[in-house]
């Protein structure tokens, strides 16, 4: 089904994954470049915000542990957004400002209602511009700033919208990152890799690619994004991006995705997995984010909730869905960003033949 796209050019290659009550199927096809060498099943991909459910596990982990409360307010481990304020109406001036009226939560990060995200206020987009705030990419370049200063601009800007009011994608994802590292008092990856990555044993997933020589290149389209020999994730970042920035692969993913059908598998508990993939959106959050998210599609905890499954998509070129009642698991990796597929492998991609 999905190989004509790699016999007629539109991808240089490709590694799906499905999973079904214990039995999984792999294909590989193509290359890991349009003049690479072919692509192998352990081929590392940029799994963009694959990276938001992992994180989002992560704080849950901290949850389960106490370490953190659901609806404790953020600011005692992110004093800088304690002053913050909110545009007295969404589309005015970036200077008509009101305060809080009440503090953000994990709760609000997780479920990204934190009042702020990706926006199309002219204002606020000059700001993050003039700031440095908006280069994760979409994820090239990385951003320079490390993730105190990074913190400590982004709290110079106006909240959109009160928290809890509306669902914005994204920016919940950078604060929950800086969030678990002063919570735990040691950096994201390290404490990713020891609390996820290890014990699930995802040895190539991580925030620098751990095989050069198994590093797939990545297109916008036809276009040149992210060259293997002379990729971004060579070198570690100076702000790990909770958001969009992990290297995996098809069976590293695999294994997280099937903890959560799993019920949590001594990672996390079955009230923090069923948490995660349960949708908290309102109905006018929903119908607000649908052109996003899509029609009857609510969020959970970093990944996107439907009547029958949950999952979500990298906008490098990764698409992952679960659903539970059939024990199914559909894992397909690209190296072209999302938005320049072509319609029709969208739809072979999300249908249920496979």
């Amino acid at each position: 089904m999905l190989s004509q796209y790699v016999d007629n050019g539109d991808l240089p290659g490709l590694v799906s994954l499905v999973s079904r009550a214990g039995e999984t199927r792999v294909e590989v096809l193509g290359n890991t470049a349009f003049d690479g060498p072919p692509m192998q099943r352990d081929s590392l991909f940029r799994v963009a915000s694959f990276t938001k459910p992992i994180v989002a596990a992560a704080a849950m982990i901290l949850v389960d542990e106490l370490r953190l409360s659901m609806d404790g307010r953020v600011d005692t481990l992110l004093p800088e957004l304690a002053a913050t304020r909110v545009l007295r109406s969404p589309d005015g001036p970036v200077d008509d400002v009101v305060p809080l009226e009440r503090p953000i939560t994990l709760r609000d990060l997780l479920t990204f209602r934190q009042g702020l995200g990706e926006t199309d206020h002219p204002g606020i987009r000059q700001r993050e511009d003039e700031l440095e705030l908006r280069t994760f990419g979409p994820p090239v370049p990385r951003t320079p700033l490390e993730p105190d200063e990074w913190m400590r601009r982004f709290a110079t800007l106006p909240l959109q919208y009160q928290p809890g009011q509306r669902w914005m994608y994204s920016t919940g994802s950078h604060l929950l990152g800086v969030l678990i590292a002063r919570a735990t008092e040691q950096p994201l990856e390290e404490f990713l890799q020891e609390r996820l990555f290890e014990p699930l044993g995802m040895r190539d997933t991580g925030f620098t690619a751990p095989d050069p020589t198994r590093l797939t290149t990545a297109y916008v389209g036809d276009d040149l994004l992210d060259p293997a020999a002379a990729s971004q994730w060579l070198q570690p970042p100076s702000f790990p991006d909770a958001s969009g920035g992990l290297i995996s692969t098809a069976d590293d993913f695999h294994a997280f995705a099937q903890m959560l059908l799993t019920g949590g598998d001594r990672i996390l508990s079955p009230a923090a997995v069923a948490e995660m993939t349960t949708d908290h959106l309102t109905a006018g959050q929903r119908t607000a984010a649908a052109d996003f998210l899509g029609p009857d599609t609510g969020w959970g905890y970093g990944l996107s909730v439907s009547a029958d499954r949950y999952g979500w998509a990298g906008g490098l070129g990764t698409l992952w869905s679960t659903t539970p009642a059939h024990q199914t698991i559909s894992i397909l990796l690209t190296q072209r960003a999302l938005w320049t597929w072509p319609e029709e492998l969208f739809a072979e991609a999300n249908s249920p033949a496979w």
